[in-house]
């Protein structure tokens, strides 16, 4: 995404949030949010500046209402720990910046949020995926909202091993969010009484998975899971179908915006889990569509984007009673203290590790006979409650839970 693309998609908002800025320049210092994400590699097309997009629209639609003046700000960590950490220190430090959001690529997220704990400033996190961000690597400055790699790995590897596919193989991210991905699934299809027969671990943007893919055949899995996201899960699936892989496909955290580049008939009969679809109803369909037109390539929301807009919501309702943005602990601490309300994710709450608990969906890809055309990827398969999607807060280890 060149700076050009990304000018085009964000001018509808930078005319209304000037003037927004403008309307309440007398109610004091602006909360300054900082949109830390992909937006030139293997993610960019699942954040990238649809993230800025979707929490520009929540401060177009809220912010006056809730008397709060509110900036935006975007960089592209390039899923590099230091430079993401660089960045934190240099928007924390030098820039005003109060929050951070979105950090896809977990491995960047816990370097920024390693970062706020030092600079006591607030972290909110859409598009970071790995659960021991409110376990083991839980902080008092993070919220998590939008989905993690236990409530994935769990609700699918679950479902699918129920359904009889008792041996798994597979495909891994190497690093935090893939192996935690990987990890969350295993012990999830060994506790409804199926087996993990290996995986096979690749690098972040890898171009050639056959290698991969050959080992995860010759196991002779059942089921062929793939613990990867982005460029890398849209390239090993394609590749997948090109060797004609006979065996069942689970892709743990397939997306909306993979399927232009994929095609629905490369990924027929798969379930995915996710907080949000876009033609769930006509609040979704009403975001969906004024997301869309905003977007530089005329793309739907994916649950990521939805989270941005509807954790920008919240943010802006704590900010609206503290007054203040500059103390991470207090801002979070307000948002955990007010029950969570919106179009994308309806009701939910925030609990004390920083874990947003709401309802989840098994989603199914349709066959290309049932596809209405572009867009109309999914339909809805199952409803997974919040009390059994989300991993237990006693079996989390967050040490100051246990404090």
């Amino acid at each position: 995404m060149d700076r050009r693309h990304f000018l085009a998609g964000t001018a509808a908002f930078g005319a209304s949030t000037s003037l927004l800025t403008s309307r309440l320049a007398a109610q004091g210092k602006p909360m300054k949010i900082g949109i830390m994400n992909d937006l030139s590699g293997p993610y960019a097309g699942d954040q990238g500046v649809g993230s800025k997009i979707a929490a520009d629209m929540a401060i177009q639609d809220w912010a006056s209402k809730l008397g709060v003046q509110v900036e935006t700000i975007i960089a592209d960590h390039q899923n590099k720990p230091d430079i993401g950490a660089g960045i934190a220190r240099k928007w924390y430090d030098t820039e005003g910046v109060d929050v951070i959001m979105d950090l896809p690529n977990s491995a960047v997220a816990l370097a920024v949020v390693a970062v706020a704990k030092e600079k006591n400033k607030a972290v909110i996190g859409s598009g970071a995926g790995s659960s021991v961000l409110t376990g083991p690597m839980c902080s008092k400055n993070f919220v998590h909202w939008t989905y993690d790699t236990y409530v994935l790995g769990n609700s699918l590897g679950k479902a699918l091993t129920g359904e009889g596919a008792k041996s798994w193989y597979f495909i891994t991210a190497d690093y935090a969010f893939g192996k935690d991905l990987e990890s969350n699934c295993a012990n999830a299809v060994v506790a409804a009484g199926g087996k993990v027969l290996g995986a096979a671990r690749h690098p972040l943007n890898t171009a050639d998975f056959s290698s991969f893919l050959l080992q995860a055949q010759s196991s002779g899995a059942d089921v062929i899971g793939f613990a990867n996201a982005g460029g890398d899960l849209i390239q090993s699936l394609k590749q997948a179908t090109e060797f004609g892989l006979k065996k069942k496909m689970a892709a743990l955290i397939l997306d909306v915006t993979n399927l232009p580049s994929l095609g629905l008939a490369a990924v027929q009969n798969v379930t995915v889990c996710k907080g949000f679809y876009w033609d769930q109803n006509e609040g979704t369909r009403a975001f969906a569509n004024r997301y869309q037109a905003a977007h530089p390539q005329k793309a739907k929301p994916n649950d990521m984007h939805a989270g941005m807009y509807a954790s920008t919501l919240h943010l802006m309702k704590a900010f609206a009673q503290t007054k203040n943005a500059t103390d991470g602990v207090k801002l979070i601490d307000a948002m955990k203290a007010i029950p969570t309300d919106d179009p994308m994710f309806g009701k939910g709450s925030i609990r004390e590790d920083g874990r947003h608990i709401h309802t989840m969906y098994l989603l199914t890809t349709k066959t290309v006979a049932e596809s209405k055309g572009d867009w109309d990827w999914f339909k809805v398969t199952g409803t997974v409650k919040p009390e059994d999607a989300w991993r237990p807060l006693a079996k989390g280890g967050c040490p100051f839970i246990k404090a």
